[in-house]
C-alpha cells in the first residue's frame, strides 16, 4: 500500500473523528467566556495551585454529564425541557426552566459586560461596542445555519490553545505544580 493511500485513509478517519467530536469541542469551550475567565482568574489568584488536584475529578464529572445528556437526547429524541416535563410535571418544569432563563439572561449580561470591558481597554466606548456586537451576534444567529456557526466556533476554540501557551510562558515551578496536582487541599 502506498504512502498516499495510508494518508488518505488516516485523513478520512481524522475527518470522521472531527465530525463526531466537533460539537463536544465547542461545548467544552462554552465556559471560556468573559464571566468564566474572570472566575478562573479570581480563583487562581485566591487559591493558587491549591485546586489543581480537583481538575481530574471535575473532568470526569463533566465527561459523565455530557455523555448522559447526549445519550438522553439520542435515545429519546427529545430536548431537556421535554424530558423534565415528562418526569417532573408541568409545574416543576416551568419553575426549572424559569430558573434556567434567569441563569441564561445573567450569562448573556456577563458576556456583554466582558465585551464592554475588553473594548474599553482599546478606548472604544461600551455604548458603541455592545450594540455592534449585539447586532453581529443577532445577524449570525438569524442568517447562518448550524454547520457554518459550528465552524466559526471551532476556529474560535482553536484560539484557546493560547491559554496553554501563556501558562507555559509564565514559567511556573513545575515541581510545585506536580505536587499540587496530586495533593488534596481544603479551604473552609
Amino acid at each position: 500500500m502506498s504512502v498516499f493511500k495510508h494518508f488518505k485513509r488516516y485523513r478520512t478517519r481524522l475527518a470522521l473523528m472531527m465530525a463526531v467530536i466537533g460539537p463536544g469541542i465547542v461545548t467544552a469551550n462554552v465556559d471560556n467566556d468573559a464571566g468564566g475567565i474572570a472566575t478562573y482568574s479570581v480563583a487562581g489568584a485566591h487559591y493558587g495551585y491549591g485546586l489543581l488536584w480537583m481538575m481530574p475529578v471535575v473532568l470526569i464529572a463533566l465527561i459523565v454529564i455530557q455523555e448522559m445528556s447526549a445519550r438522553l437526547g439520542v435515545v429519546s429524541g427529545k430536548g431537556l425541557s421535554a424530558l423534565i416535563r415528562e418526569s417532573l410535571g408541568v409545574r416543576l418544569s416551568v419553575i426549572i426552566l424559569g430558573i434556567l432563563l434567569i441563569a441564561n439572561l445573567a450569562n448573556t449580561v456577563s458576556e456583554f459586560a466582558g465585551v464592554a470591558a475588553s473594548m474599553e481597554i482599546f478606548g472604544i466606548s461600551k455604548f458603541i461596542s455592545v450594540p455592534i456586537v449585539a447586532i453581529v451576534v443577532w445577524f449570525i444567529a438569524v442568517r447562518f445555519n448550524y454547520k457554518s456557526v459550528e465552524r466559526v466556533f471551532l476556529i474560535a476554540s482553536a484560539i484557546y490553545i493560547t491559554y496553554v501557551i501563556s501558562g507555559i510562558m509564565a514559567k511556573p515551578d513545575w515541581n510545585v505544580v506536580a505536587v499540587a496536582s496530586v495533593t488534596p487541599t481544603f479551604h473552609f
